[in-house]
């Protein structure tokens, strides 16, 4: 007889099985209810057939677009990260669209890193620069992305390993691009519309992740004790952003709609991506070569240059290490070498 039960503070379900006299006890390692029926139905199954000679039953063939499309699913209610899984699956599918998971090895995706690493050197921005002075940063995020995928595989029984365990990552130069004040106001004056003025100054203002400023809602935003909760972030870990004197002009310049969560939007509508607009507001200020994201580095720039510790910078940030903050330390020696000269005086 098999049954399934969770622990106390614990959403996981695990098994209990009788069988002739002996109880067999595990977890499923998923924390769907039906999945967990299945998986301790199969556990039995497998009790059985041991104890009675018989070989275990092999695993189903299950190809990889099948289970890809159910592990996309599951991560509906996280925008920022289906893009980034989106892009991934464009250079995953082909090549691993014909196999099944079970039978997809470490050399399979080492063959496929290499693979893509050739790709990413062959590129014309690429041809004749060094390889150390080359960026893999996408095909690490690919990798990190097949990592997270089996790991969900193992989750719901697919499989037992994870193939892509183990894989190193390729050099990942570290892109901080900053701006001047005078560069910022160029660029607040390059957008052509109020909405996309409104976006960039948040983001600059606050360090957010673009995917975290088109999710805020106006529950989130306190007004009066000037605090901002960010929900449902990258990290899974909410965190709370002081609102600055400029920060609170801005939002309070926002008109409300009524019936419409968001802070930004379009005529009451959620709003999918600026970066159209945003590209437009870069050209027409000068600017080359900036992304939305490098916004993030704008505000941890002048946070850190501004005397701010790392610490503090990293929990504004919302990085879940402080080796994620270290890449800014190089902005530091200034502010160091002038918290000792007020303390001791100058040479």
């Amino acid at each position: 007889m098999a049954s399934i039960y969770r622990k106390k503070d614990n959403d996981i379900w695990y098994y209990c099985i009788t069988y002739s006299g002996k109880k067999y006890q595990g977890c499923t390692k998923t924390t769907d209810k039906l999945s967990a029926k299945l998986i301790a139905e199969a556990k039995q199954t497998d009790i059985a057939r041991e104890k009675n000679d018989l070989p275990a039953l092999k695993k189903t063939v299950v190809n990889f677009p099948t289970v890809w499309r159910e592990y996309y699913k599951r991560l509906a209610n996280e925008p920022a990260t289906l893009i980034s899984k989106n892009d991934a699956a464009k250079h995953l599918l082909p090549i691993f669209e014909n196999k099944n998971i079970a039978g997809i090895s470490q050399t399979d995706i080492e063959n496929y890193r290499l693979k893509r690493k050739l790709e990413i050197l062959s590129m014309n921005k690429n041809v004749g620069k060094k390889e150390s002075e080359i960026n893999f940063r996408t095909v690490n995020l690919e990798i990190s992305t097949l990592h997270h995928f089996f790991n969900y595989c193992i989750k719901h029984n697919y499989i037992d390993k994870n193939p892509a365990t183990g894989i190193k990552k390729f050099n990942e130069l570290s892109r901080i691009k900053t701006l001047s004040d005078e560069d910022i106001q160029k660029l607040f004056a390059g957008a052509t519309n109020k909405l996309t003025k409104d976006l960039i100054t948040f983001l600059i203002y606050t360090g957010c992740r673009k995917g975290e400023a088109l999710n805020l809602k106006w529950d989130d935003v306190d007004l009066q004790n000037n605090v901002i909760a960010i929900k449902g972030t990258k990290t899974k870990y909410d965190r709370y952003i002081p609102i600055s004197k400029p920060l609170k002009e801005l939002l309070s310049g926002i008109n409300k709609i009524q019936g419409c969560l968001y802070v930004f939007n379009i005529n009451g509508a959620k709003i999918g991506d600026f970066k159209k607009s945003f590209h437009t507001a870069c050209r027409n200020a000068g600017l080359k070569d900036l992304r939305i994201h490098d916004l993030r580095h704008v505000f941890a720039s002048k946070m850190v240059m501004n005397g701010t510790s790392l610490y503090i910078t990293g929990e504004l940030l919302g990085h879940r290490t402080t080796q994620m903050t270290k890449r800014y330390s190089h902005l530091v020696p200034d502010t160091l070498k002038k918290a000792v000269d007020d303390v001791w005086g100058k040479e």
